[in-house]
């Protein structure tokens, strides 16, 4: 009997040992708990600080350095208005200060605490083409030649510098294309955009004219600043004529304010800063107006001509934008090109445009030749009501000849 009574005993007593410990492993386990609960905890604590210092403390003053003197100081132009003459704190390094570095100064304005990242206009900015056009070469007709020079003066030096050090001669700085409305002179730049990896920056002319003084000037220097720092880069400006029409000793304030912003293009392009792997596209239906300055070498060293298409440029342009078209067998390319000699480019892809129109309102799955006649015959009343018809145009020997009337 006493020996079926230690048996529970001890029993008892193991049991209490067993529980302990469990007990002891639980009180553990919720002190890790507890633990990871407190990082997280100060975690949120030291964010809702940095928060509230954030609100709490004063803004600070963005400044300009004028210069640099003896002593360490700097001469800064604050954003309030005044120069100012402060100093620097020590967690700045010396060497950054530079006239034209943009700082933060306290709310006093005594001492410079930050060094600001240098600043581009939002405005410029979005000059960039971030998504490049679906254009390629091949997609544009009867303009190979222009197409292999606008090769040869941007896309090469950009892509093989060291061909031009090795022949020992600089490569050219830009291109001016012209011609009449209508021929390939943007779609050109668009298919450069997208068959290079270069930055693709661009402006259309009239953008450049602003209503304050000296602010076109401002974005022109802004805009090449973003193309060097961007480098390789293409900067394309369409329409140049808006700001670089020849100059004149008698005009409005307004037309000295585009004089002033073509003096700043004109340092850009040839002046002391050098362009590096910048180049340059412009393009205009205006050629006779625009300033000699900006026509000389050194600006645009190759000036290319886009005409009308002459035969086997219509042929061609006419392939290009009946590809995906579902034709049928009567279609004589050859035909459609010599009815529409005259045509721009853009009036051939409207009369294409316009024969997809007749067999649609037809209700019909095939694009016939009655329908491009019938186009033709459109697109070319439209012409004579618009007056556009002011060249007297004939092919000679395979080119063609413009007459004005």
């Amino acid at each position: 009997m006493s020996s079926g009574m230690d048996n529970r005993e001890k029993l008892e007593k193991l049991d209490a040992v067993v529980n302990e410990e469990d007990y002891i492993r639980y009180l553990e386990s919720k002190v890790r708990l507890l633990e990871a609960e407190r990082e997280k905890l100060l975690t949120k604590i030291n964010y809702y600080r940095s928060e509230l210092e954030k609100m709490i403390s004063p803004p600070l003053i963005e400044g300009v350095v004028e210069y640099v003197l003896s002593d360490g100081r700097a001469v800064v132009k604050s954003s309030t208005g005044p120069n100012l003459v402060v100093a620097l704190a020590d967690n700045i390094d010396r060497s950054l200060i530079k006239p034209g570095v943009r700082v933060a100064l306290n709310q006093r304005g005594s001492v410079i605490v930050e060094v600001l990242p240098s600043h581009v206009d939002t405005y410029v900015q979005s000059m960039e083409v971030v998504e490049k056009p679906g254009v390629r070469y091949e997609d544009i007709g009867g303009l190979a030649e222009q197409i292999r020079e606008l090769r040869e003066v941007v896309e090469m030096p950009l892509k093989n510098p060291e061909l031009f050090e090795e022949i020992g001669i600089e490569p050219p700085k830009g291109v001016l294309l012209y011609g009449p409305p209508g021929c390939g002179k943007t779609l050109l730049a668009k298919a450069v955009a997208a068959e290079s990896n270069a930055t693709f920056i661009a402006i259309v002319g009239s953008e450049l004219v602003q209503k304050f003084i000296g602010e076109g000037a401002r974005i022109v220097r802004e805009l090449f600043e973003l193309a060097r720092r961007k480098a390789p880069s293409i900067v394309f400006i369409d329409e140049i004529d808006a700001i670089a029409a020849k100059r004149i000793d008698i005009g409005t304030s307004g037309e000295r304010e585009v004089q002033r912003t073509l003096m700043q293009l004109l340092a850009e392009i040839d002046g002391f800063k050098p362009l590096d792997r910048v180049k340059i596209i412009a393009a205009t239906n205006r050629i006779d107006i625009l300033d000699p300055a900006i026509l000389r070498p050194g600006r645009f060293d190759r000036i290319i001509e886009v005409p009308l298409p002459d035969l086997n440029g219509r042929l061609e342009i006419f392939r290009i934008h009946t590809r995906r078209m579902r034709l049928a067998g009567d279609v004589d390319f050859m035909e459609l090109a010599r009815l529409t000699n005259g045509f721009t480019g853009a009036e051939i892809k409207a009369v294409v445009t316009e024969a997809g129109y007749n067999a649609i309102r037809e209700n019909r799955r095939q694009v016939s030749m009655r329908d491009f006649l019938k186009a033709v015959e459109k697109l070319r009343e439209k012409k004579r009501l618009r007056g556009v018809e002011e060249y007297d145009r004939r092919e000679r020997d395979g080119t063609q000849t413009l007459v004005f009337q």
